[in-house]
């Protein structure tokens, strides 16, 4: 089906925005009027009680955002100078900035062109004697072979870290997306499912790593010892505040809603997109759920798509009032890093993919105006 013109306005569309209710306000208002003193981690205790029950792990540490929860996960495993981690190749700079701020290296492997997320036979394939973890990322909610990658960490005795941090309510046969492998890390950035303004959370499944964690996250002091200003190592400070995790415990306590609204809108665009010839959305496989948090769409090989004509389409559209957004690109096709073209799937996949706007209140009428937008600037181009 061909999109109709746009008859409506012109009108601006989002990328992406949050939901926010009279719950959060209010208890929002509540940490900021009474949440001090001896109440100061009221709310980061009943947000972390609420993580513990969503996401069914026993440990949880709220944080100032997911890079430092990712940056503490490889703290507490020891990476440092020498050490490999691999990563997909195939995802946002935070999922790897953290290896290089240790000093270890990152070893950026391909994806698969179902998932689009990292491939376990590239995995298996970049192992060496130097490997001391391997991190998988959930990309837009799809969801990595969990159960592939975790008989590879088992096999090699590599600890396994998910960063679900676009996958919140996603789940993998059944298990939520991060909370399967060793630890998982989640962002609550603004334009997250859940968000508190700028955070994230860590979650861990093996009690070997939390007396480490604990350790580093409080600054370097070690649980139970009651010295004042006492620090037994080098740490972090990664702290969410009480404020935040009020907001953060009102949108938990909404989960279930905010995912569905995720799905809703991501089955509103499907049911035109299906029609259109040579295109790829998120998948969702036999026994999963994608949360969708961002609807994807993929040029097959008869739109010519590559890099160039994709930019020039992200940005006819965008000028047009409507946000959408390229696929990341490559981690190695950065400056920082060393180019690994070899990886052939990321490097095609980032070149053809765009994301469209997703939002709670967003409408049918918003989602048909995006497509009509995006498909007047795709036959304009052609």
């Amino acid at each position: 089906m061909t999109p109709a013109a746009p008859t409506s306005p012109r009108r601006t569309v989002l990328a992406a925005k949050p939901s926010v209710t009279q719950r959060e306000i209010d208890y929002v208002t509540d940490a900021v009027t009474n949440g001090w003193g001896t109440a100061c981690y009221d709310y980061l205790n009943r947000f972390s009680d609420a993580l513990r029950a969503f996401f069914g792990v026993p440990h949880v540490w709220p944080t100032s955002s997911c890079h430092g929860a990712l940056h503490i996960a490889l703290k507490a495993l020891g990476i440092g100078p020498g050490d490999e981690v691999i990563v997909p190749d195939l995802t946002w700079t935070g999922s790897v900035f953290p290896v290089s701020w240790l000093g270890a290296t990152p070893v950026c492997v391909d994806s698969l062109a179902t998932s689009w997320c990292i491939d376990p036979e590239a995995i298996a394939a970049a192992i060496t004697p130097q490997t001391r973890a391997i991190i998988v990322v959930h990309l837009y909610g799809n969801l990595c072979d969990m159960d592939a990658i975790m008989a590879i960490g088992r096999q090699h005795n590599i600890p396994v870290i998910e960063d679900a941090a676009e996958a919140v309510g996603s789940e993998y046969h059944d298990r939520p997306a991060g909370a399967i492998a060793d630890m998982g890390v989640f962002s609550m950035h603004g334009t997250k499912t859940l968000t508190t303004g700028e955070g994230g959370v860590l979650l861990c499944n093996r009690e070997a790593y939390v007396e480490a964690i604990n350790t580093i996250e409080s600054q370097g002091r070690k649980p139970g010892k009651h010295i004042m200003f006492w620090v037994d190592e080098i740490g972090l400070k990664y702290k969410m505040s009480n404020i935040q995790a009020a907001l953060g415990l009102g949108q938990v306590e909404r989960a279930a809603e905010l995912i569905d609204a995720k799905r809703r809108v991501f089955d509103w665009y499907r049911s035109v997109l299906m029609e259109w010839p040579d295109i790829a959305l998120n998948p969702e496989p036999s026994g999963c759920r994608n949360s969708y948090w961002q609807p994807t769409v993929m040029f097959g090989a008869s739109w010519a798509m590559n890099e160039a004509r994709r930019n020039a389409l992200v940005t006819a559209v965008n000028a047009a009032g409507v946000n959408i957004r390229p696929v990341f690109y490559p981690v190695s096709k950065l400056p920082m890093y060393d180019a690994c073209p070899h990886n052939r799937v990321a490097y095609d996949l980032h070149g053809r993919g765009i994301n469209l706007p997703s939002y709670f209140d967003m409408t049918r009428d918003d989602a048909d105006y995006v497509l009509q937008i995006l498909h007047g600037k795709l036959t304009s181009a052609e």
